[in-house]
């Protein structure tokens, strides 16, 4: 099949890339991303891939990142959003990259816009639902990957909670008072005095990961937005020692079903119903992200964090929690989950191709 790709422009071209997912997989598994997201990227081009009639089968974002590669200590030209119909389309979109990659030293995708904050490929649990924050693909994608020359990078899993079973955790009281703990709740009202906050413990925790880029105030007030209006207090802790912050977890409502109802389309009618009906989506919960400062891993913190937790959901009547990917060699954060009753969900990973 001949396949051509061409650059997005104007209206047209970006309702077309935002619509071809939504034609190529099952609407209650694939979580589109909102398409004033996608509208909003600076610095990124965005190309669509053609059969011979004009049919979009395939898309994919190219960009760079300056601090991406200083972490992994060499150049990547980075891709992201990458859909395909078939074969076909993924080997045109690949000869892109790597065209456009001749001048680094490695290809390393698919991300939106860095591993930190979305993209990734699922390689099992293909029957599972995705949701926000995490990835859904069909089982041809890793196959093309692989096909292709690239190779697995920073292999991890999303985990999937009944609230109603496990929930042991082995924290002693008595430590609160004699340690100064004190638990935190996120609030509505003070969301954004809060932000610099968890982004101090959010950079300090993630900096020893080998995918994880420091969040300047900028990133993370946009990757927040709007999230002050759905947030379930209760879901949002930190833990502070001695009046410092030391641990934290970040868990929402899961508005996934949403985002699959309305196909990522976020305009401001959408968004006006989606406040409306907020109170809805309280049956499901995604923890976004947890972590502990270097110092005081070790000591049971998230442990502690993680009970709260628990509790909130009940109490909230959640009844299951699902969390985005940990890496396999992180088994300490796994087993927070395991002691909820939690199973791995769906076999995660990003890929990359090193550049002759």
């Amino acid at each position: 099949m001949t396949v051509h790709i061409e650059p997005v422009t104007g209206r047209a071209g970006l309702r077309a890339f935002c619509d071809l997912p939504l034609r190529l997989h099952p609407r209650d598994r694939y979580v589109p991303l909102a398409d004033s997201v996608i509208a909003g990227f600076k610095d990124v081009e965005l190309f669509l891939a053609r059969d011979a009639s004009g049919t979009v089968v395939g898309r994919t974002t190219l960009h760079r990142n300056a601090k991406f590669d200083a972490k992994l200590g060499r150049r990547h030209q980075l891709f992201g959003l990458t859909e395909f119909a078939d074969d076909a389309a993924a080997s045109a979109l690949f000869e892109l990259v790597a065209e456009r990659g001749r001048d680094t030293e490695a290809l390393f995708g698919p991300v939106g816009l860095l591993p930190n904050q979305t993209g990734g490929v699922i390689t099992s649990g293909f029957d599972e639902r995705g949701f926000i924050d995490s990835a859904w693909n069909p089982p041809h994608y890793p196959v093309s990957y692989e096909r292709h020359g690239f190779t697995r990078r920073f292999e991890a899993d999303t985990w999937l909670c009944d609230v109603g079973a496990g929930g042991e955790f082995a924290f002693d009281d008595a430590r609160i008072a004699a340690e100064d703990l004190v638990v935190r709740h996120g609030s509505r009202r003070r969301f954004k005095a809060q932000l610099p906050i968890l982004r101090e413990m959010l950079n300090a925790s993630f900096a020893q990961l080998g995918y994880y880029t420091e969040i300047d105030a900028d990133e993370l007030a946009k990757q927040t937005d709007g999230l002050s209006f759905l947030l379930d207090e209760a879901l949002l802790l930190w833990l502070e020692k001695a009046g410092r912050p030391v641990a934290f977890i970040v868990t929402v409502p899961d508005v996934s079903e949403f985002f699959m109802k309305v196909g990522g389309r976020l305009g401001v009618l959408n968004q006006l119903r989606l406040l409306a009906t907020r109170n809805r989506h309280r049956r499901d919960a995604v923890l976004i992200i947890k972590g502990t400062v270097p110092d005081e891993q070790g000591r049971g913190y998230l442990t502690l964090l993680s009970r709260e937790l628990y509790r909130g959901l009940r109490a909230g009547g959640y009844r299951t929690l699902r969390s985005t990917y940990v890496e396999r060699d992180n088994p300490a954060s796994a087993a927070q989950y395991r002691r909820m009753g939690g199973r791995p969900l769906h076999g995660y990973t990003f890929y990359e191709r090193a550049v002759a």
